[in-house]
């Protein structure tokens, strides 16, 4: 799917791309990620792995998802993550997150069943309590994401993942 995220250096937009991993080397530990997507998307049963990389470099993964479907229809963001180069003062690119996240919601959209079509659910996963409570504060803000009751299990509803869906995806 093609997608658009904003060049920080110069304010541009760039073209991209969001696809299966196909003969990517997924990214890791040893590269400066803080998930092993490699390991992830074995282990995981019915999941998908997606990356996000860009017409000027191809070849480099800037972020990275899978989605895994539970019970056949239940669809569930397992891991995101953008690259270490696209995070902080001195990141590369923006939108990445928003991105992989409108493209988790359009997959539910499209391959979910019954009750869970179009809704998104997801754990928010942080070491640092100080950074996942913001971390769950900026999925409530930025993507419209629901906590479910007092736990780190949160999702985005179809009407508010469409809305992702346009302001992401089909904005290009």
């Amino acid at each position: 799917m093609e997608v658009s995220i904003l060049r920080v250096s110069d304010n541009t937009l760039i073209s991209g791309t969001i696809e299966d991993k196909g003969s990517y080397l997924l990214p890791s530990f040893h590269d400066g990620w803080h998930f092993d997507f490699n390991k992830h998307s074995k282990r995981l049963k019915n999941a998908q792995t997606y990356v996000l990389t860009t017409e000027i470099e191809p070849k480099v993964i800037q972020g990275c998802l899978i989605i895994q479907m539970v019970k056949n229809d239940d669809p569930y963001m397992a891991y995101i993550e953008i690259a270490p180069h696209n995070r902080g003062k001195t990141r590369r690119f923006n939108l990445v997150a928003g991105c992989l996240i409108a493209f988790a919601c359009r997959l539910s959209h499209i391959h979910a069943e019954g009750f869970y079509k179009g809704y998104l659910s997801f754990k928010v996963i942080e070491q640092n309590p100080k950074n996942h409570i913001r971390l769950m504060a900026h999925y409530s803000t930025k993507y419209h994401a629901q906590r479910i009751g007092e736990s780190d299990n949160m999702f985005i509803e179809p009407r508010d993942g469409q809305a992702l869906i346009e302001e992401y995806l089909n904005n290009i």
